[in-house]
Parts: C-alpha cells; sequence; structure tokens
C-alpha cells in the first residue's frame, strides 16, 4: 500500500509493502524478530515489530512473532530482556518488557479482530502483566526488574512505567473482549497512573534527560487535556530540534526516528496534528535505498548513527503514519478512543 502525504508543503510517500517485507527479513523461521541481521532481541521491540507487520498486513507473520513469544515466555510471566542466537545475553527480568505483549495483542486484534487470537493469547498476556503488578509499590509506581537472582531492583522509571500504565489498559479491553474480570488490574492502573500524575519524586531521574520520560506520560494516556499540552510546550524547544526531529537525549546533538515518531503519535493524542504532520516530515525522507529507516542521525553534520537497520525503527514510523492517516482500524490506539467502551 502506499499513500500519499501532504505534510507542511513536502510530500513523503510510505510503502506499508516496502516496510513491511524489511522487517519479514528480519524475522527468524521461528518467529523472532531480533533488531537487526544478526542482532539482539528484546521482547519490547520484537513487539514493536510485530505491530508494524500487522499494519503492513503481513498478519501470519505478526502471529508467528506473538506466537514466539508464548513459547519463549518464563514461568514468573517474564521474558530475559535480550537474547542474540539463542544464548541469553541480559538476563535481567523487566516488568516494562514483560507486558508490553498486551499492546500488540490488542493493536493486531484492533485491525483483524481475530477473537480466536485474542484467546489464545490471553494466558501470557495475563501472566505478564501479573508478574508486573506483583511488583508494584503501595505509592502505585513498578519496580524495574528482578535480577537473574531473583533480587527485586526497587528503582522505578517514569518511561518504563508509563510504558506498563498504557500495557494494563490495553490488557483490561482484551479482558472485557473476551469475558475476563481482573480487578486487581483496576487498582493497580489507577494507582499507577496517578504516581505518573502526580508523584514525580517516586521515579529515577537518571531518564530525565531522554525524550521519552517527556512525552511518554502522555503517549500512555496517563496525563491528557491541558495538563499534556502544558507538558508538551514546557520542553519543546529542550527536545524538538526543527528540521531535523526530536533529540533523543537533551543535551546531546543526535535526534532519531523512532523517539520523533512516538512524539508524532503524543501530538495527535492531544490533538495537535499540525505539529505532528510537521514533525513526520522532518523525518519521512530519512530512508536507506531499502526503504528501511535511520535509526537516528546527528546535526548539523547529517552523519547517520548507528548504521543499524532495526525494525522496531520501521514499525515506529509505521505507527506514526498510521495514526496521521488512520490507514488500519488501529489508527487510533494511541489517541485513546478504544477505552470507554467494549470494541466487539
Amino acid at each position: 500500500m502506499e499513500l500519499n502525504l501532504s505534510i507542511s508543503d513536502k510530500k513523503s510517500i510510505i510503502s506499508t509493502e516496502e516496510l513491511g517485507a524489511f522487517i519479514v527479513s528480519l524475522q527468524k523461521e521461528n518467529g523472532e524478530i531480533p533488531w537487526s541481521k544478526g542482532g539482539k532481541t528484546d521482547p519490547w521491540d520484537h513487539v514493536e515489530s510485530a505491530m508494524g507487520l500487522s499494519i503492513c498486513g503481513y498478519y501470519e507473520e505478526a502471529v508467528l512473532a506473538y506466537k514466539w513469544l508464548v513459547d519463549t515466555q518464563l514461568s514468573d510471566g517474564s521474558w530475559w530482556s535480550a537474547i542474540q542466537d539463542g544464548e541469553i545475553i541480559d538476563s535481567t527480568r523487566d516488568t516494562n518488557l514483560s507486558t508490553y505483549l498486551a499492546v500488540g495483542v490488542y493493536h493486531h486484534y484492533l485491525i483483524t479482530r481475530d477473537r480466536d487470537f485474542l484467546e489464545y493469547m490471553w494466558p501470557s498476556v495475563f501472566k505478564g502483566i501479573q508478574y508486573a503488578i506483583n511488583l508494584q509499590a503501595p505509592e502505585g509506581a513498578i519496580y524495574w526488574a528482578r535480577n537473574k537472582n531473583g533480587v527485586i531492583d526497587k528503582m522505578a522509571l517514569l518511561t518504563g512505567n508509563s510504558s506498563i500504565y498504557m500495557s494494563i489498559k490495553c490488557a483490561l479491553a482484551i479482558a472485557d473482549i473476551i469475558g475476563k474480570e481482573c480487578p486487581r488490574w483496576h487498582k493497580a492502573l489507577n494507582l499507577l497512573g496517578l504516581a505518573i500524575k502526580d508523584k514525580p519524586n517516586l521515579f529515577n531521574m537518571i531518564k530525565s534527560r531522554f525524550s521519552m520520560d517527556w512525552y511518554y506520560p502522555i503517549l500512555c494516556g496517563a496525563v491528557t487535556g491541558e495538563e499534556a499540552k502544558k507538558r508538551i510546550d514546557k520542553l519543546w524547544e529542550k527536545f524538538v530540534v526543527p528540521e531535523w526531529g526530536v533529540r533523543c537525549v537533551s543535551d546531546r546533538p543526535w535526534v532519531t526516528m523512532a523517539e520523533s515518531s512516538e512524539l508524532v503519535l503524543s501530538l495527535v493524542a492531544i490533538g495537535d496534528i499540525s505539529r505532528a504532520r510537521l514533525i513526520f516530515s522532518w523525518i519521512a525522507d530519512n530512508r536507506y535505498e531499502d526503504g528501511s529507516f535511520w535509526m537516528g542521525v546527528t546535526f548539523p553534520d547529517s552523519v547517520i548513527w548507528p548504521e543499524e537497520k532495526t525494525g522496531w525503527t520501521a514499525a515506529a514510523v509505521l505507527m506514526a503514519w498510521d495514526a496521521l492517516n488512520e490507514t488500519t482500524p488501529a489508527a487510533g490506539l494511541f489517541n485513546h478512543q478504544f477505552w470507554t467502551t467494549k470494541t466487539d
């Protein structure tokens, strides 16, 4: 599929067939989607790539990717944080990584309306969410991880907790569709939302230089309305580089396609469509000849860095593109238009 976009007087053409084929080229026979050819695999970015496949119409490949997660889930509901060529390279069991499956599964359902798929994936979604909620502090924040020895690291990260918030929302939407009751999850979601909105002291400030800490509370739907708009405006000049995109880190001359795309999603969520389209226009041509997107580029010297071609970067761009143009039934996932009623 191709769509011709007119964005700030600039035409950008995104080919879903091309980007979908690129992500498929990374996928192994067992369904695993590494970051890049020969690269590592982590559960969060694996799900992100699978979401890109669903947008592009590669439904069988997307399902295979989700089945790989079912097959590799640990007994406590988590996954290893990273593997490479079948070997564990990071044995941390991260709460954020355990939950993002719910977002991907719900996203795939919104596009395909395959209820059998939801039923099949539910046990893994359930265990992943439970793993994270079991590590929730009384104040609402969710601890980062257990190490390989099972010891809990009680650091809480704002971006990770925001992602978990989105994951729990998606898991509850799935539960509604297939008739499951999860009252504990509602309580956990409310506590987590209050922590994200009103208790910044609960979160480790180590990531405050990263743009994700800026926009993720909006992307996940915990911060909305005028509060969200004020949050965007307050740090706009700190992270947004005109004509280039969004910095990954505030004090580094480097913008990335994924962070730029996620800010597009966040802006669409608050109705700031003009700035969302503008930012997308800055990154739309940042592609290799095979159609895959650069991970990032330095400015003002225009050095592509790193040169790794990642499936999750392509998927992030696809989600932003979909949100701007409503090309799939999941286009509104991050504008949070599916949460007040059941969706089947």
